[in-house]
């Protein structure tokens, strides 16, 4: 099957494009919630990409301890540190919701670039804006207070900036884990929360227990100076 030639709309990634580029090689998976889908240090021989549900990734320490490095979402990729020659996973990739994962073996994706433009200039484009947010964390990072990096977590895991709507964030998401996320204490964590809380800026459907809602007011806190 031939694509049609690449247009400005097509440059941005289109799954439904993507889904009929792929043949053979590829598998659907459906993963259980805390089910790992790679480990650190396995062979990097695939590329995934999230249909539905939530993925964290997370990396280890010589020294044991464990980093959360991203969490990804439906219509996003990982795992495509093969296609540049990791020949080993650098680290590793679990559910944190049920999800439906596709799973394409690295010669297939390979094999899908070379043959069809279209789909590879769109692969691209997605990469790229993929390290502007990569640039983005590290000034975050380097510059910014725990308390707008803990902000702008919360707002890039609630998905605003796409159509500007709230999106209820990975249920029972623990303070554990925004904090590797961050870069902070858990304390620090739950001092923050408690004050997004009181400020209108979040609440808890259900209790704190409860699926995490963030509101736009909480653009405040990353926007103020």
């Amino acid at each position: 099957m031939r694509l049609p030639p690449a247009s400005k709309k097509n440059r941005e990634f289109d799954s439904d494009i993507f889904l009929a580029t792929i043949g053979d090689g590829r598998k659907i998976l459906s993963v259980s919630k805390k089910q790992v889908i790679f480990a650190q240090g396995d062979t990097a021989d695939a590329v995934f990409y999230v249909q539905k549900g939530k993925v964290r990734l997370t990396v280890v320490s010589q020294a044991g301890k464990e980093a959360t490095i991203a969490i990804v979402s439906e219509g996003n990729f990982f795992g495509e540190g093969s296609l540049a020659g990791q020949l080993l996973r650098m680290g590793s990739a679990a559910a944190m919701t049920d999800c439906e994962i596709l799973r394409v073996d690295k010669k297939t994706m390979m094999d899908a670039l070379h043959r069809e433009p279209a789909f590879s200039e769109m692969f691209v484009a997605y990469l790229l804006a993929r390290n502007i947010r990569y640039e983005e964390d590290l000034v975050d990072q380097l510059f910014n207070s725990s308390e707008k990096r803990l902000a702008r977590v919360l707002l890039l895991l609630a998905h605003f900036g796409k159509e500007g709507i709230p999106e209820t964030v990975v249920p029972k998401i623990s303070q554990e884990t925004l904090a590797e996320m961050v870069g902070t204490t858990r304390s620090r964590v739950s001092f923050f929360m408690n004050r997004f809380r009181k400020l209108g800026f979040i609440h808890y459907a259900g209790g704190v227990e409860g699926n995490l809602q963030v509101h736009s007011s909480l653009l405040n806190v990353v926007l103020h100076d």
